[in-house]
């Protein structure tokens, strides 16, 4: 289970003279997934130790998956990437530390779990907040993560702008005026998931908070039915959370078959548990069908069927001057 041939990853330019064994491996992991990653660590752990003998050691690293990418660029020496879109794991492809193939090597293109946009509102939903439409009134106030530095935040925005793209029919004009007034409502842009948690749980800023359905979930679960209620819209963005081993590191590091291992190990029907219980949506079948009464029907539609792909999606929507930059202009002007 944990061993693979390296011929699979006999990549151009990335691999170099073979380093000892590393018994050590850095997780760069998205904002909001360190108790997620609290829990599997040690049953990975206790497994490969069981195969191999050797017991390793799994550090984590947390923040906004852009910045996490940037860090690894910059030098952060990250032998495994978790993240929560698939465009921070092709920016380290482009900078030659992923190599092209990361989806082939792993099965649903490298995506283990998923999950969706949803929002947590307080107790009682005392606004009345049902799906996309209830959150561009203008007594509403919204809290979500900036989506210039957080997966977690494009994702929201994009699963806002696909919601009014069925609702006017691909009218452009009313999407824009739609996804402007929903950004006009954002009283903060926190930089990532959980500082976006915080704002909302513990500052209590804002009427709804909008992050992962597994986020959300254990907010409640965590505070209480008393204080807070979950709300999965009729709409959603489907959020893939993809994994890479981090080529240029791994190979330098001699850390390839650990960190490999691990990354398969998230396939696992325990690891799929794990990630159930902390309201994951999971491709394990099994494991599915078994936690199914958690997760509510709702439409998902992929970044493709709207935006062409990721990298479309992030080129007309997040950079300068992008649509993002747009309605935020316009709702500063309203």
């Amino acid at each position: 289970m944990f061993r693979k041939l390296l011929a699979a990853v006999a990549l151009s330019g990335l691999i170099v003279a073979p380093a000892a064994a590393e018994d050590t491996i850095l997780n760069s992991s998205y904002d909001i997934g360190r108790e997620l990653f609290q829990a599997l660590n040690p049953l990975f752990a206790e497994q490969y130790e069981a195969e191999t003998g050797q017991r390793p050691t799994i550090r984590q690293s947390h923040g906004g998956s852009s910045r996490q990418a940037r860090s690894i660029m910059q030098g952060l020496s990250a032998d495994v990437v978790t993240f929560n879109q698939t465009t921070d794991i092709l920016a380290l492809v482009d900078s030659g530390h992923i190599g092209e193939d990361w989806q082939e090597r792993l099965p649903n293109q490298a995506s283990p779990y998923y999950s969706l946009p949803a929002f947590l509102v307080r107790a009682g939903n005392p606004k009345n907040i049902q799906d996309w439409d209830d959150l561009v009134r203008d007594d509403v106030q919204i809290v979500f993560p900036n989506p210039k530095t957080s997966g977690n935040g494009r994702y929201t925005y994009l699963a806002a702008w696909g919601y009014a793209d069925a609702l006017y029919d691909g009218n452009e004009e009313q999407i824009m005026d739609f996804v402007t007034r929903l950004v006009g409502n954002v009283r903060v842009f926190d930089t990532g998931g959980r500082g976006a948690t915080t704002t909302f749980v513990e500052r209590n800023i804002g009427d709804v908070l909008i992050t992962f359905e597994s986020e959300v979930n254990n907010m409640v679960d965590e505070y209480g039915e008393e204080r807070f209620e979950v709300v999965v819209p009729s709409r959603s963005l489907l959020a893939e959370f993809p994994v890479a081993v981090v080529d240029r590191v791994v190979d330098r590091r001699g850390s390839r078959e650990l960190a490999e291992a691990y990354t398969e190990f998230l396939y696992s029907e325990p690891a799929q548990e794990i990630l159930a219980s902390f309201y994951y949506r999971v491709n394990d079948e099994n494991v599915a069908a078994t936690h199914a009464e958690r997760f509510p029907e709702v439409e998902l539609f992929r970044a493709e069927e709207v935006f062409g792909s990721w990298s479309e999606a992030q080129e007309r929507h997040f950079r300068d001057g992008g649509t993002l930059d747009q309605a935020q202009r316009n709702a500063r002007r309203r």
